[in-house]
């Protein structure tokens, strides 16, 4: 059955988007996960995968050509099949397998089809935003409105959490935050209500109640087609799960007062191992945010309760369950993606860091200058890839991409997972430069302000254990990057130098390279290269 692939939305703002590049073309197979094309966005221009498996059949926008979001940008299907009708702008013949399918959606368009007609003036409902391109579904972080306060164009609304960040959705409506369609913690598809805005005191029940319709039948349609119609209802009547049962319980303060905290804010304490009533609340009615929790100091805990709870683990099982994020969701899906589809294999090396220390001791010793180890190594690896540009490339199933610029991803850990900012042309920064940079990403990175553009278009990436007392370590490719460099820790420890033996100082790497497009020759010669500028970093300033 063919699949219409529209144009997506790529970035929050995107109204429409233009196709730099096609990267397959009609006739190509294509598998889920592929790059179909290039899409430049009002933001950046951004690799767009297919999320279907089949024949290309048909291109709607060239490149170089400019279409809304949602309007038609490409069909795949089986090879051979008569899309006519679909690039005409009709329908699909339905096969007779899919016939109960198409009936269920004829039956549930009218419903969100009349809700859209029927909405009163002024009312404009808010979905749940695509705010990044592999995202499918999202986590409503923290409301920064409540329904009833009065919405200006460009304020934020919530904070989004996506399968790469946390992101902040502002307003492109003016009005009253008349209904919440979630509540904070809770995850919803792209394109789920969200909200809705319009004049104090219109009433939206109907609005927010017919908007639910289509998107509960879709599991009927999807996977159960054999289920009952009343069952497809049955989501709306169905009691809380045990689980959920004691979130019904308001929590209270140390001094028997209620208490106020946001789902983020409870999550994070939970993790911590703090006890959320000792946590002073800085919003409004004394609610307790995620800052409150981050900026707290717990008091020792008592000798008896510690003695108890060794106790009680030690006499009974007991585990918790922690809901995947939307970010450990897709660092999984990415990574087993990488591991399973490219060759790896590891080239480990071990290199001299005494001229490394003594160089940088004499950079710090400048006034208001600061480098790091990790600065010497990136800007170290931006100048090794400038001289083999086959460890700065890409692969793609009918072609090699040997970038000529150098962007740098550098791994950062973060309470979710990771993130890779990107040090965008590595090679023409300075020393200082780069460290700045990698400062500053960090600090976004742990406190969820990296913005999409900023964890774009890495050529290599590289990750750092050393600080943390790694000796040596693997890491698997961050696709599409053909490698990726772990860098251990610095070790002292005897080493021969001019036939005696001396206290030295080494650090141990471990190249990750894909076989399809780096050979053993090729990662090895680009490791001596590396080696040349690291033992001798005076030469990365000549």
């Amino acid at each position: 059955m063919a699949e219409i692939i529209n144009m997506p939305r790529l970035s929050d703002t995107m109204e429409e988007g233009t196709v730099a590049a096609w990267l397959k073309k009609v006739g190509d197979k294509v598998t889920e996960g592929d790059i179909l094309a290039e899409i430049e966005t009002d933001k950046a221009t951004m690799e767009f995968e297919s999320f279907h498996e089949g024949t290309l059949l048909h291109i709607g926008v060239q490149e170089g050509e400019t279409t809304k979001v949602d309007e038609l940008l490409a069909i795949i299907g089986d090879e051979g099949e008569d899309i006519s009708a679909l690039v005409s702008g009709g329908a699909a013949p339905a096969a007779p397998a899919e016939e109960a399918k198409a009936e269920a959606t004829e039956e549930a368009a009218p419903v969100e089809s009349a809700a859209s007609a029927e909405l009163p003036e002024g009312v404009v409902v808010v979905t749940m935003p695509r705010l990044s391109d592999t995202m499918e579904e999202g986590t409503v972080a923290t409301w920064l409105k409540k329904e009833g306060d009065t919405i200006e164009e460009g304020d934020i609304l919530a904070e989004i959490e996506t399968d790469k960040a946390t992101m902040e959705f502002e307003s492109f409506n003016a009005g009253t935050l008349l209904h919440i369609g979630l509540q904070e913690g809770e995850s919803a598809k792209v394109d789920s209500l969200l909200a809705i805005i319009g004049p104090a005191g219109t009433d939206v029940s109907g609005v927010a109640s017919n908007f639910g319709v289509a998107p509960a039948a879709a599991p009927a349609k999807a996977e159960a087609p054999k289920q009952a119609a009343p069952k497809a209802e049955a989501p709306k009547a169905a009691p809380a799960p045990k689980d959920a049962a004691p979130a019904a319980t308001p929590k209270v303060s140390n001094d028997g007062g209620r208490l106020f905290v946001s789902p983020l804010a409870k999550k994070i304490a939970d993790e911590k191992g703090y006890n959320i009533a000792d946590i002073p609340g800085s919003g409004e009615s004394g609610r307790i945010i995620k800052r409150d929790v981050e900026n707290f100091t717990p008091k020792a805990a008592a000798p008896a309760a510690a003695a108890g709870a060794s106790f009680a683990s030690a006499s009974e099982e007991s585990f918790e369950e922690i809901k995947n994020s939307n970010m450990r969701k897709a660092i999984a899906k990415n990574l087993a993606k990488s591991k399973f589809s490219a060759p790896h294999y590891y080239l480990n090396v071990e290199f001299d860091m005494d001229n490394a220390i003594a160089f940088r001791k004499e950079v710090n010793a400048v006034p208001d200058t600061k480098i790091s180890f990790n600065d010497i190594v990136v800007k170290a690896c931006a100048m090794a890839l400038k001289e083999h540009p086959q460890v700065n490339s890409q692969w793609f199933d009918d072609k090699m991409r040997l970038n000529n610029h150098v962007h740098i991803g550098v791994a950062v850990a973060v309470e979710d997972g990771l993130l890779v900012p990107v040090v965008k042309f590595a090679d023409q920064r300075k020393l200082t430069q780069i460290g700045a940079a990698v400062k500053e990403y960090a600090i976004k990175a742990k406190t969820k302000k990296l913005s999409l553009e900023e964890m774009e278009g890495s050529t290599f990436t590289i990750s750092n254990l050393g600080m943390f007392g790694i000796d040596s370590f693997t890491s698997i490719i961050n696709q599409p990057n053909s490698a990726i460099l772990s860098v251990g820790a610095i070790v002292q420890k005897p080493v021969v130098k001019d036939g005696a033996i001396v206290v030295g100082n080494t650090m141990k790497l471990c190249l990750a390279a894909d076989h399809r497009t780096i050979d053993g020759a090729t990662g090895a010669q680009f490791l001596q290269t590396l080696k040349g500028y690291i033992e001798n970093p005076i030469s990365m300033l000549l």
